[in-house]
């Protein structure tokens, strides 16, 4: 099968073998916002040598900005319910050939306020036969970080917070970013630290953010560590308001999903806060994808 994991900002294409293993994958910056609506053009050259019969695509490929709108599913759902909500599609550019839209994920019940994702729960697919006893906490970084409860193998809550494109809005478009350099890709653990320990202070999150500006100002930190500084802050602040250290029992671990970078970042925050973690690659779509599939195949 074919599984397409396609953001706002990149998509990614794989092939999978009836194993599931992933035996060719390619990657393109062209995500749903890139595309102006030429969703099939961009997606056919990518996989032209590629002759599976069924395609499956996650991520806000499937949201009102994307190719097919999906509906959301609203929790508690798990693998069976997402994919009994699965329609194929055909389109003329894909002749003889069905495309499988996974829907997004709604949580309208723990807060008045609702809750969403789209490519997140594909992720957590990979996850979920193996987290079928007990209770789970999933953590996603990333623009849009995700904190997603599993009990008893489904996806019963969702909690977002918006840590990576605060820090984006912070470092290029506010007063903080004009004392720092423009190196993203050094990191500074005294720094990141720091930033963490003040995120544990009284005050909260606002001060905290101008308090950037001042250690800058004052020399404290440089301008190549300032941006490290403000990461470990609002990562800081992301854990803790997480609910994770109010729930009883209290999680031993925190499952982390995504990529390298913002992996170590926030398994430095847990483990500093005294939670274990354990990592995943973000290419859990892939797989989340491929259990779906086999969902579908034993509910025809």
């Amino acid at each position: 099968m074919i599984a397409i994991d396609w953001g706002s900002s990149s998509l990614r294409a794989y092939r999978l073998d009836t194993a599931g293993v992933v035996v060719e994958q390619k990657r393109s910056d062209r995500g749903v916002q890139a595309c102006d609506g030429n969703f099939a053009a961009t997606l056919a050259p990518l996989i032209a040598d590629w002759n599976d019969a069924d395609i499956m695509l996650c991520g806000m490929i499937g949201s009102r900005d994307g190719w097919f709108e999906q509906p959301y599913q609203d929790c508690p759902t798990g693998i069976d319910g997402l994919a009994a909500a699965m329609v194929p599609v055909e389109v003329p550019e894909f002749p003889r050939r069905r495309l499988w839209f996974v829907p997004g994920v709604a949580d309208r019940n723990s807060t008045e306020v609702p809750d969403v994702m789209r490519g997140e729960e594909t992720q957590a697919c990979a996850l979920l036969d193996l987290l079928r006893q007990g209770t789970h906490l999933l953590c996603l970084p990333g623009t849009h970080s995700k904190w997603i409860t599993v009990r008893d193998g489904k996806i019963v809550s969702i909690a977002t917070a918006m840590t990576g494109e605060t820090y984006a809005v912070m470092r290029r478009h506010s007063v903080l970013g004009k004392l720092m350099g423009k190196d993203d890709s050094r990191f500074d653990a005294y720094a990141f630290d720091a930033g963490l320990r003040r995120s544990a202070d009284a005050s909260g999150l606002l001060h905290h953010l101008f308090g950037v500006r001042t250690l800058g100002l004052f020399g404290q930190f440089s301008e190549a560590a300032l941006p490290s500084y403000l990461s470990g802050l609002l990562i800081g602040h992301e854990v803790r308001a997480s609910g994770l250290f109010s729930r009883t029992p209290r999680p031993a671990q925190v499952h982390l999903i995504g990529n390298e970078r913002l992996i170590d970042a926030y398994a430095r925050t847990l483990v500093a806060l005294g939670v274990g973690v354990q990592r995943h690659s973000e290419n859990l779509a892939a797989h989340g994808m491929h259990r779906l599939s086999k969902a579908l195949i034993l509910a025809s």
